[in-house]
Protein backbone atom coordinates (compact mmCIF):
# COMPACT_ATOMS: atom_id res chain seq x y z
CA UNK A 1 0.00 0.00 0.00
CA UNK A 2 2.66 2.32 0.75
CA UNK A 3 3.97 1.93 -2.65
CA UNK A 4 0.67 2.97 -3.93
CA UNK A 5 0.83 5.92 -2.20
CA UNK A 6 4.10 6.62 -3.27
CA UNK A 7 3.13 6.27 -7.07
CA UNK A 8 0.50 8.91 -6.19
CA UNK A 9 2.94 11.36 -4.91
CA UNK A 10 5.09 11.20 -7.88
CA UNK A 11 2.45 11.66 -10.54
CA UNK A 12 0.62 14.37 -8.56
CA UNK A 13 4.42 15.90 -9.27
CA UNK A 14 3.68 16.25 -13.17
CA UNK A 15 2.43 18.73 -15.43
CA UNK A 16 1.29 17.95 -19.01
CA UNK A 17 2.24 19.60 -21.67
CA UNK A 18 0.82 20.32 -25.35
CA UNK A 19 3.94 19.55 -27.88
CA UNK A 20 3.83 21.71 -30.73
CA UNK A 21 6.28 21.84 -33.97
CA UNK A 22 7.09 25.52 -35.26
CA UNK A 23 9.58 25.67 -38.08
CA UNK A 24 12.09 22.37 -37.14
CA UNK A 25 11.75 22.56 -33.31
CA UNK A 26 9.53 21.46 -30.80
CA UNK A 27 7.34 23.23 -28.00
CA UNK A 28 6.02 22.24 -25.14
CA UNK A 29 2.89 24.95 -23.88
CA UNK A 30 1.47 23.87 -20.32
CA UNK A 31 -1.99 22.26 -20.77
CA UNK A 32 -3.81 24.40 -17.99
CA UNK A 33 -3.18 27.29 -20.04
CA UNK A 34 -4.97 25.86 -22.97
CA UNK A 35 -8.56 26.32 -23.95
CA UNK A 36 -9.25 24.82 -27.24
CA UNK A 37 -7.06 23.56 -30.81
CA UNK A 38 -9.11 24.82 -33.91
CA UNK A 39 -7.83 24.32 -37.57
CA UNK A 40 -7.03 27.34 -39.20
CA UNK A 41 -9.65 29.17 -40.30
CA UNK A 42 -10.67 32.73 -41.81
CA UNK A 43 -8.37 35.50 -40.30
CA UNK A 44 -9.40 38.87 -39.99
CA UNK A 45 -6.50 41.39 -40.74
CA UNK A 46 -6.83 44.79 -38.00
CA UNK A 47 -4.66 47.50 -38.91
CA UNK A 48 -2.21 48.72 -36.89
CA UNK A 49 -1.55 46.02 -35.40
CA UNK A 50 1.70 44.52 -34.65
CA UNK A 51 3.10 42.24 -37.21
CA UNK A 52 2.93 39.36 -35.23
CA UNK A 53 -0.71 39.59 -34.55
CA UNK A 54 -2.39 38.12 -37.88
CA UNK A 55 -5.33 39.60 -37.01
CA UNK A 56 -9.03 38.29 -35.25
CA UNK A 57 -11.31 35.04 -35.73
CA UNK A 58 -14.82 34.36 -34.75
CA UNK A 59 -15.03 31.19 -32.54
CA UNK A 60 -18.55 30.37 -31.53
CA UNK A 61 -19.62 34.39 -31.88
CA UNK A 62 -16.45 35.38 -29.96
CA UNK A 63 -13.85 37.77 -31.25
CA UNK A 64 -10.32 36.00 -30.46
CA UNK A 65 -6.87 37.99 -31.07
CA UNK A 66 -4.69 35.52 -33.05
CA UNK A 67 -0.98 35.85 -32.90
CA UNK A 68 1.80 34.02 -34.86
CA UNK A 69 4.40 32.40 -32.89
CA UNK A 70 6.51 32.48 -35.47
CA UNK A 71 6.55 36.39 -36.35
CA UNK A 72 6.49 36.98 -32.69
CA UNK A 73 9.62 34.51 -32.40
CA UNK A 74 11.44 36.33 -35.09
CA UNK A 75 11.32 32.73 -37.00
CA UNK A 76 10.37 32.61 -41.39
CA UNK A 77 7.25 33.94 -42.18
CA UNK A 78 3.93 31.00 -40.87
CA UNK A 79 4.11 28.54 -43.90
CA UNK A 80 0.24 27.28 -43.49
CA UNK A 81 -0.92 23.19 -44.30
CA UNK A 82 -3.22 20.47 -43.18
CA UNK A 83 -1.61 20.55 -40.51
CA UNK A 84 -1.39 24.25 -38.86
CA UNK A 85 -3.64 24.99 -36.19
CA UNK A 86 -4.90 27.38 -34.03
CA UNK A 87 -4.32 27.04 -29.83
CA UNK A 88 -6.35 29.49 -28.13
CA UNK A 89 -5.00 30.24 -24.86
CA UNK A 90 -6.95 31.41 -21.77
CA UNK A 91 -5.36 34.40 -20.62
CA UNK A 92 -5.01 35.48 -16.90
CA UNK A 93 -7.73 38.09 -17.22
CA UNK A 94 -10.21 36.31 -18.61
CA UNK A 95 -10.03 36.35 -21.96
CA UNK A 96 -8.95 34.58 -24.93
CA UNK A 97 -6.00 34.89 -27.29
CA UNK A 98 -4.61 32.20 -30.36
CA UNK A 99 -1.51 31.19 -31.49
CA UNK A 100 -0.49 29.74 -34.74
CA UNK A 101 1.35 26.99 -34.76
CA UNK A 102 2.75 24.37 -37.90
CA UNK A 103 1.46 21.29 -35.61
CA UNK A 104 0.48 19.58 -32.60
CA UNK A 105 2.49 16.74 -31.63
CA UNK A 106 1.24 15.34 -28.33
CA UNK A 107 0.33 15.71 -24.38
CA UNK A 108 3.45 14.97 -22.70
CA UNK A 109 3.62 14.82 -18.69
CA UNK A 110 7.11 15.79 -17.42
CA UNK A 111 7.83 16.06 -14.09
CA UNK A 112 9.94 18.86 -12.74
CA UNK A 113 13.04 16.32 -12.86
CA UNK A 114 12.63 16.38 -16.68
CA UNK A 115 12.85 20.19 -16.77
CA UNK A 116 15.76 22.54 -16.77
CA UNK A 117 15.95 25.89 -16.52
CA UNK A 118 17.65 28.11 -18.95
CA UNK A 119 20.78 28.88 -19.18
CA UNK A 120 21.75 32.32 -18.24
CA UNK A 121 22.76 33.09 -21.58
CA UNK A 122 19.29 32.16 -22.83
CA UNK A 123 17.37 33.67 -20.30
CA UNK A 124 16.61 37.66 -20.82
CA UNK A 125 14.10 39.78 -20.23
CA UNK A 126 12.90 38.81 -23.50
CA UNK A 127 13.25 35.47 -23.56
CA UNK A 128 9.96 33.14 -24.78
CA UNK A 129 11.47 30.02 -22.61
CA UNK A 130 11.26 29.24 -19.06
CA UNK A 131 12.73 25.44 -18.98
CA UNK A 132 13.72 22.64 -21.37
CA UNK A 133 11.94 19.15 -21.05
CA UNK A 134 13.65 16.25 -21.90
CA UNK A 135 11.55 13.48 -22.95
CA UNK A 136 13.85 10.79 -23.78
CA UNK A 137 16.83 11.79 -26.46
CA UNK A 138 14.11 15.17 -27.28
CA UNK A 139 14.26 17.99 -26.22
CA UNK A 140 11.26 20.66 -25.65
CA UNK A 141 11.73 24.02 -24.89
CA UNK A 142 8.44 25.01 -22.74
CA UNK A 143 6.87 28.19 -23.42
CA UNK A 144 6.63 31.35 -21.18
CA UNK A 145 3.23 31.70 -21.82
CA UNK A 146 3.20 35.57 -20.18
CA UNK A 147 6.50 36.76 -22.31
CA UNK A 148 4.78 35.44 -25.36
CA UNK A 149 1.50 37.41 -25.17
CA UNK A 150 3.29 39.99 -23.38
CA UNK A 151 1.12 40.45 -20.18
CA UNK A 152 4.22 41.58 -18.84
CA UNK A 153 5.16 44.28 -21.02
CA UNK A 154 5.01 47.77 -20.25
CA UNK A 155 2.67 49.49 -22.23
Amino acid sequence: MSDLAMYDVVEKEKKQYIVVKIGGEHYGIDISYIDNIVRLSKITRVPKAPSYYRGVINLRGEVVPVMSLRRRMDLDDDEFTDASRIIILKLDGGGLMGVIVDEVKEVLSLSEDDIEAPSSTLKSKNSFINGVGKNGDELISIFEISSIIGENEAS
